[in-house]
């Protein structure tokens, strides 16, 4: 009877071990807005998400030595994703900021651009301060729709909210705003399109705190495990210039944070 049991356990071990080992490799599922987001995501004519973030990501999961997959979730419904389940990390140029680190953790910062104001280059009016009277248009959910709520609250603009960036830009190129506030990077791509010629930047948004700390990559509260191999992978493609190539590949300047 003795050696049933400890055969039993042995075998019961095993078992566990494979099935941990077999659950270990299952791929990471990286989640990505749905809507694209150029040049940080976006398909390919070849129908496949690609992009300065796809790219970074893949990266990343292999100084990690781990697969992964990406996994194409609305905006607005990307961190009940990850707290769900559903996503293993969300890499989509999501700002750390104190609101979101009270219910998703994040790795280290990876990239860090300013918000810009868009409009059409007869707009004359300096901004901020001419924004008084005028339309605005923000992506809900973002850094720069925080910043518009806090820094501008004192102004006499009507800022409107948008689910997908790109219908903030269509709004703009149809005359139904008169400025938007977005990413400066996605901006810098945005005033190069054929149909958004007459447009361009004119001007940045200052530093604030609605802005947060850079980029980071969101993880699920306590899952330190994949937070420090993120973190040390995040070293990893710093120290070896991919950041950077990658950056200067997709926005002709270097975006990077780097620890050193």
């Amino acid at each position: 009877m003795k050696l049933h049991l400890l055969t039993a356990t042995v075998l019961t071990t095993a078992l566990t071990s494979i099935t941990f080992s077999a659950q270990a490799e299952e791929p990471l599922r990286i989640g990505i807005s749905a809507e694209p987001y150029p040049p940080f995501t976006y398909t390919s004519s070849n129908g496949e998400w690609t992009g300065f973030e796809v790219e970074l990501a893949n990266a990343i999961c292999d100084a990690m030595q781990r697969e992964c997959e990406i996994t194409p979730t609305g905006w607005s419904g990307i961190i009940p994703s990850l707290k769900s389940g559903r996503i293993d990390m969300i890499m989509n140029s999501m700002s750390i900021t104190e609101a979101r680190q009270r219910v998703i953790d994040f790795s280290s910062p990876y990239y860090f651009t300013p918000g810009a104001y868009v409009a059409a280059t007869d707009f004359t009016d300096e901004l901020p301060e001419g924004l008084d009277g005028k339309v605005l248009g923000v992506q809900s959910a973002t850094t720069n729709a925080t910043f518009a709520r806090r820094a501008l609250r004192d102004q006499d603009v009507d800022v409107r909210l948008y689910d997908q960036a790109e219908q903030v830009n269509r709004d703009l190129l149809a005359g139904r705003l008169d400025v938007i506030l977005a990413d400066e990077i996605a901006m810098r791509e945005f005033v190069e399109r054929d149909e958004a010629d007459g447009f361009e930047i004119k001007a940045t948004a200052p530093h604030h705190a609605a802005y947060g700390e850079g980029v980071g990559i969101g993880v699920r509260k306590d899952d330190d495990a994949l937070t420090d191999s993120l973190n040390t992978a995040i070293a990893q493609i710093n120290a070896d210039g991919t950041c950077s190539s990658l950056s200067e590949q997709y926005f002709g300047t270097d975006v990077c944070i780097s620890d050193e």
